[in-house]
């Protein structure tokens, strides 16, 4: 059984940063792809940025320049690190990795960015 456990968010004011964590429990982040999404309330889950087992990254075009994700192995450990926050990068953001054709995530974490 995968567990993705989600810490880090927060409130902060525009052009803040913030780092969010996804621990992993029964498979390695480097396994495989492990990804971070954001929900809105009334809006789908959005893909904003993923990390392949190869260490390749890929971002959604809105959070390019502006967010990192990074994985730490010894750790067993994904980050995704916000910077230049906007008002819009406020939602739920989930952690989600899919392992044996099955999906995990994690309960997701609250960022709220000021104006």
């Amino acid at each position: 059984q995968v567990q993705l456990v989600e810490s880090g968010g927060g409130l902060v004011q525009a052009g803040g940063s913030l780092r969010l964590s996804c621990v992993a429990s029964g498979s390695r982040v480097s396994a495989g792809v492990v990804d971070w999404y954001r929900q809105t309330p009334g809006k789908q889950r959005e893909l904003v940025a993923a990390l392949t087992s190869g260490g390749v990254t890929t971002y959604t075009d809105s959070v390019k320049g502006r967010f990192t994700i990074s994985r730490d192995n010894a750790k067993n450990t994904v980050y995704l690190q916000m910077n230049s926050l906007k008002p819009e990068d406020t939602a739920v953001y989930y952690c989600h990795a899919v392992r044996l054709f099955r999906n995990y995530w994690g309960q997701g974490t609250q960022v709220t960015v000021s104006s």
